[in-house]
C-alpha cells in the first residue's frame, strides 16, 4: 500500500508521539512507499510563523529523507482535482490532500475522520 501522511500524523510519527496509535504505526512502517505532501510543509511553515505550532521547519523537511518516505509536489493535476471535491472539510491544506490522494491514488492515513467522507482511499486513525 502506498500511503500519503496527514501533516499531524507525519508530525505523530517524527515526535514519537504515544498519539499515533500502533495500527498506524504498523501501516507506516509496512507501507510499499510513504509521502508527505509539500502542503504539509506549507502548512506547517504557516501555522509555525503565527504561533499555533512550534516546529523547527528544517527538521520537517529532513525529516522526510531520514524516515525513507518520499515528498510529493503539488501538481497542476492536483489543483484540477479540487474542482470535483465536496465541501466536507473547509481546511485548503486538508482538501489539497484529499485531491493528492485521489489523483495519485494514494491511501491518505489522517486522524480526521471528517475526511473520510470523500474517498474510501482515507484512512481514519
Amino acid at each position: 500500500m502506498k500511503l500519503l501522511l496527514d501533516t499531524h500524523i507525519y508530525l505523530w510519527w517524527l515526535e514519537d508521539s504515544p498519539a499515533l496509535t500502533a495500527s498506524a504505526r504498523k501501516m507506516i512502517e509496512t507501507a510499499e512507499k510513504v509521502y508527505i505532501s509539500s502542503a504539509s510543509l506549507w502548512e506547517s511553515a504557516i501555522k509555525s510563523g503565527i504561533g499555533k505550532l512550534d516546529v523547527n521547519q528544517k527538521e520537517l523537511v529532513a525529516g522526510i529523507q531520514e524516515s525513507g518516505f518520499n515528498e510529493l509536489p503539488v501538481r497542476a493535476e492536483h489543483t484540477i482535482a479540487l474542482l470535483s471535491l465536496e465541501n466536507h472539510h473547509k481546511d485548503p491544506f486538508d482538501r489539497m490532500l484529499i485531491a493528492q490522494a485521489l489523483s495519485e491514488p494514494l491511501h491518505l492515513l489522517t486522524a480526521d475522520s471528517v475526511l473520510t467522507r470523500y474517498s474510501t482511499l482515507v484512512i481514519s486513525v
